[in-house]
């Protein structure tokens, strides 16, 4: 409901006069210095993002705990939003007007809104063959374009309508393969398959 969304809001103390950005790139495998240390960088440059949509958009970042300290957002103070330590990502997902993430599973959860997902994979062809690997085809059932340079997302940002319809086929098809029974009964469901004889 609106007065759920507004006190979510409320309580990350973030504008609630733009629509919302939801970052949350997975964690990489490559990202440890063999000492332990962390060399964790930002990929999508959000003050090229600043710059270009901040008029209308607000970006709430959303990292693995691993790294989540080694952030410093306050360069983008009143734009970008560290919410790493949120507890519960449903709430970001349910305030978000749009995700950008790249090979996370949190796409699946938030393809249940039916809100534009774009891909910021700047680095598929390692995290394809060397790294992890895909569960999926990457290439062909993501509801959303592949986006190799910020300056490519700001540009899908800019034009998330004429992405809409491109991608509409292509999302109402993940959408039935992957959410369709994400219905709110699916506990109910899984209830009466296993304990029905004994209700």
């Amino acid at each position: 409901t609106d007065s759920q969304v507004n006190q979510i809001k409320e309580n990350l103390n973030i504008p609630t006069d733009k629509k919302i950005i939801l970052y949350a790139p997975t964690w990489r495998d490559d990202e440890f210095y063999d000492t332990g240390s962390i060399k964790f960088t930002l990929k999508l440059e959000l003050d090229k993002l600043k710059e270009a949509i901040s008029d209308e958009y607000i970006v709430l970042v959303r990292t693995h705990y691993f790294i989540s300290n080694n952030l410093d957002l306050t360069p983008y103070e009143g734009f970008a939003f560290d919410v790493s330590s949120y507890n519960d990502i449903a709430e970001l997902y349910l305030i978000s007007d749009m995700l950008i993430t790249d090979y996370s599973s949190v796409f699946f959860d938030f393809a249940n809104l039916k809100r534009p997902i774009l891909y910021y994979t700047y680095d598929l062809d390692k995290y394809e063959g060397m790294l992890r690997g895909f569960y999926i085809d990457i290439h062909e059932e993501v509801p959303g374009p592949l986006l190799f340079t910020t300056e490519e997302v700001i540009d899908s940002i800019k034009n998330i309508d004429e992405i809409n319809d491109k991608y509409k086929e292509k999302y109402d098809k993940f959408y039935e393969t992957y959410c369709n029974v994400d219905d709110g009964n699916a506990s109910k469901r899984i209830v009466e398959a296993v304990w029905k004889d004994n209700l």
